[in-house]
Parts: structure tokens; sequence; C-alpha cells
């Protein structure tokens, strides 16, 4: 069994281009399928997503929930002019008003789960430094009291700001399209089917995941990320 590494539970910093090409290297040894969409893709890339700040990597993650990659992109430029094209602060964010933010395509639940995050942030409920320093389940837990967050956001935002590398969000359909594209299936799979393919990617399941997400683009002709 692979040993866990202490940066894979606790990173408390950025994932690094040394850690992937590891976690390659166990991908393409324990299954096939995986050695094949690595050498066609290329080396993982997840790397440069956590170079962003945590605020507005989650402000992003919120208003890409349910709705397509072009939608979100879509919506989240025009959130982003509000402040000159810029990431606003959680002070400014609570300043705009929801008019402004509906404005930009925001649904009233989304510019709800902005404003709560917001809040959370501005009066230190919820300190976004201290979360790189936490194990997965209390980043999740944190997270979590935040309205509009659950497990989906709290585990994107761990894979592409974190850096954790053992996250496997189940319920994230560009995943189970993926794995429906790469493995040959003939249905979407059920989540406990893509726990079970997952399971020999251990103790690096977030890179797993990425290559499913780029391996779905692939097969709709889009450009990878």
């Amino acid at each position: 069994m692979t040993a866990r590494l202490p940066f894979l539970a606790y990173p408390g910093s950025m994932t690094t281009p040394a850690q992937l090409r590891i976690a390659e290297a166990h991908l393409r040894r324990v299954d096939p399928v995986m050695r094949s969409v690595i050498a066609e893709i290329g080396p993982c890339r997840l790397d440069r997503y956590s170079r962003r700040q945590a605020l507005p990597a989650l402000f992003q993650t919120i208003i890409g929930q349910q709705i397509s990659v072009q939608a979100a992109r879509s919506i989240h430029r025009r959130f982003r002019a509000l402040y000159g094209g810029r990431d606003p602060s959680a002070r400014r964010l609570l300043s705009t008003s929801d008019e402004d933010l509906r404005g930009a395509g925001l649904s009233r639940p989304k510019v709800a789960y902005l404003r709560d995050l917001a809040g959370h942030v501005s009066s230190r409920r919820l300190s976004l430094s201290a979360l790189e320093h936490l194990p997965d389940d209390e980043v999740n837990e944190a997270l979590v009291q935040v309205k509009g967050i659950g497990p989906w956001t709290a585990e994107v935002f761990m894979i592409f700001r974190l850096g954790r590398l053992d996250m496997l969000p189940v319920d994230d359909i560009g995943l189970l399209d993926g794995a429906k594209v790469l493995y040959g299936l003939p249905l979407r799979p059920q989540e406990s089917e893509l726990r079970e393919i997952a399971e020999p990617w251990r103790p690096y399941r977030s890179v797993g995941c990425w290559f499913l997400w780029q391996g779905r683009r692939r097969a709709r002709g889009i450009e990878l990320r």
C-alpha cells in the first residue's frame, strides 16, 4: 500500500509539479485506462490553479454551481467587471447591491450565497488562511457552515485551491461523464461505481479526477485546461 505523505493530509503549500509527476506515475502503474489517458493528455497542471487567492476561488466556485462551464465563465466575467475586472474583497462584495449582482447574471440564491460567504470572512467567523493547515474533514466542516457551500464546493476548493491530492467529488457531473467516456461505460456511472473506479488511485484521486475532467473536454472537442 502506498504510504501517505504529510503533504497529502496537510499541504499548507501549493501543489508542486514534482508531486504531480509522482501521482501520475502511481496512476499509470495501477490503472491501464489512466496510463493511456495520461499519455494522450500530457502532464497534470493542477499546480497552476492553486495560485489563486482563496476568496476569489470560492466566489468562482459558487458562481459555477449547477451551470455549464461556458455559462459560468460568462457570468464570472460580468461579476468581475463590476469591480473593474478584478476580484472583490469580502467588504466590497457586501457593499454591492443585489441589483448589480443580479445584473451580472447571478441567481437570487447565489447572490445570497456570495453574501453569506463574504459575511463569514469579513466577520472572521471563517479564516480562509487557516484552512491550508487543517485536515480535509475539518476544512469541509468549516466551509459547509456557509450558506450554499456543500461537500461538492468544499471538495472542488480543496482540489483546485488547497492542493489536496486525494479528493473525489463523486456527485460531480463532469467526473461521472468523464468516467463514462474514458472507461467505455454504456451509462453514466453511479457514485458507488465511480468510487470503485477511483479506489486504486489512492492517495492521488484528485489527479485522477483532473484527467477525467480533461478527457471529457477532449471528447467534446473543447480545449483542454
